[in-house]
């Protein structure tokens, strides 16, 4: 697995300050998509267990979250980083361009964001938007932290 960028993000999920990564290799291959730099799959550095470990130590106390923009086409790579991560006592949380993952992944996220990006419905800070962003633990829909007009359709029907 491997990554073409690495940050340490506040927004992305709400209340929490994450280290997080962006993954190489999506082959959801959203029009419009904002990491398009990311697609290739040999693109970027390596990330290892070694290489992870060593960043949760650097930002040990700092961070309250690990994100991964993407790698659930890495699952047993994905799954280890995660395993890690909750070791740690770290919330987890996975952007993906999809409607589902895995549950091998999914059991282990704090949070997660779903649906591919679609310029017309716009993204988590649209009231309009198709993605949707959960807190796995209560099962609620959080878009409403990234935009305060959003209203679940599923909910409304």
């Amino acid at each position: 697995m491997r990554f073409s960028a690495k940050d340490i993000v506040f927004q992305e999920v709400p209340g929490e300050v994450a280290l997080a990564y962006t993954i190489t290799g999506c082959t959801v291959g959203c029009k419009g998509c904002h990491s398009v730099d990311s697609w290739p799959a040999e693109r970027g550095q390596q990330l290892t267990l070694q290489s992870f470990t060593n960043e949760l130590d650097r930002y040990a106390g700092l961070i309250t979250a690990v994100l991964f923009l993407g790698g659930e086409w890495h699952q047993d790579a994905l799954i280890e980083l995660l395993d890690e991560a909750i070791s740690r006592g770290l919330r987890t949380c996975l952007y993906t361009g999809l409607e589902t993952v895995p549950a091998l992944v999914q059991r282990r996220l704090t949070y997660l964001k779903t649906g591919p990006w679609r310029a017309e419905c716009g993204g988590l800070t649209s009231a309009t938007t198709n993605q949707r962003f959960y807190d796995l633990r209560s099962g609620k829909v959080l878009n409403a932290l990234f935009c305060p007009d959003f209203i679940d359709c599923e909910l409304v029907n």
